[in-house]
């Protein structure tokens, strides 16, 4: 992480928001005060997603209208940041593509689902690149939800901003811990309250398939997981993916798939019982705000603008 921050000052304003306990944040100031600033999450955010806190101040303390956001684990290069840069000329939003490596079995399993919204055009980012000005004009974005990179596209979006997702800007994204990869299986199903179309279909996948084997429509099952592994492919060789994604990682989208399938009812279960998802010392309801609500937000804020003097 230190030779990669380094790195990045050497040609951009960098900015780090460090939400670690004193000890751990005084020792990370040594390493990295005197190339970037390095700061904590403003006292006055407090929202239940951290992360929102985090991207809220540096976006803030930012000083240049072009920014680039990434989570701790994304580790971009040099050719990613100056196509990111340059797009950022003419959108307000620019969304780039993640892959992992290295890619041990559970960063391919993870990835199954990139592919699978790859082949579809659709990508949710560990890194985009905003336009302050927009950011700031809007009031930033909602932070007590669980799909928080979805809530600030859509956010964006909805204030007019121009988004583009360059199936070929590629940023590396360092594997998850297997710990980590197994706690956040239900909470990505949870994400999905948000895509009714989606959740539907994953809730729908189990009981197909029972009924299915049931009936010994063997040969449906299986067209069904080549169906899905090829839609996997379709995904994974868009916009060159190939040169990043391993020729392995669509074998893992039937694994995905019926993970997915379970996780889904999980997270109904944590819905109906606990009222939404638990996450860090509390439990989270919304996925994200529905986007009759988000708008509504987005008018009443720009009309207090207007009315300030």
């Amino acid at each position: 992480m230190t030779h990669y921050l380094r790195r990045l000052s050497g040609y951009l304003n960098v900015i780090v928001v460090d939400g670690s306990p004193s000890e751990i944040y005084e020792h990370h100031a040594g390493l990295w005060s005197a190339h970037l600033t390095h700061i904590p999450p403003d006292p006055s955010l407090t929202f239940m997603n951290g992360k929102v806190n985090g991207v809220t101040t540096g976006v803030r303390c930012a000083e240049t209208d072009v920014i680039i956001v990434a989570d701790d684990d994304i580790r971009m290069d040099g050719s990613a940041i100056e196509r990111m840069v340059d797009a950022l000329q003419d959108h307000d939003v620019v969304i780039a593509q993640s892959y992992f490596d290295p890619t041990p079995w559970h960063a391919q399993w993870d990835e199954a689902r990139i592919l699978l919204n790859r082949a579809f055009g659709v990508h949710f980012p560990a890194a985009l690149g905003l336009r302050r000005s927009l950011f700031i004009e809007i009031g930033g974005y909602d932070g007590n939800v669980l799909f928080e990179n979805l809530e600030l596209i859509r956010s964006m979006r909805f204030a007019g901003g121009r988004i583009t997702q360059p199936n070929d800007l590629f940023v590396r994204h360092l594997a998850p811990e297997r710990g980590a990869f197994w706690s956040q299986r239900v909470r990505q199903a949870y994400d999905d309250f948000t895509l009714p179309a989606r959740m539907t279909l994953w809730l729908s996948v189990g009981p197909t398939i029972l009924i299915a084997l049931r009936r010994k429509r063997f040969g449906w099952v299986l067209a069904g997981g080549i169906a899905v592994t090829l839609v996997a492919e379709v995904g994974r060789r868009r916009g060159g993916g190939s040169r990043v994604y391993p020729a392995t990682a669509p074998l893992f989208a039937v694994p995905w798939l019926a993970e997915r399938a379970v996780c889904s009812w999980g997270a109904v279960w944590y819905r109906m019982v606990k009222g939404g998802v638990p996450y860090r010392d509390g439990v989270i309801k919304r996925a994200a705000t529905p986007p009759k609500e988000l708008r509504l937000r987005i008018r009443m804020q720009r009309a207090r603008l207007d009315q300030e003097p």
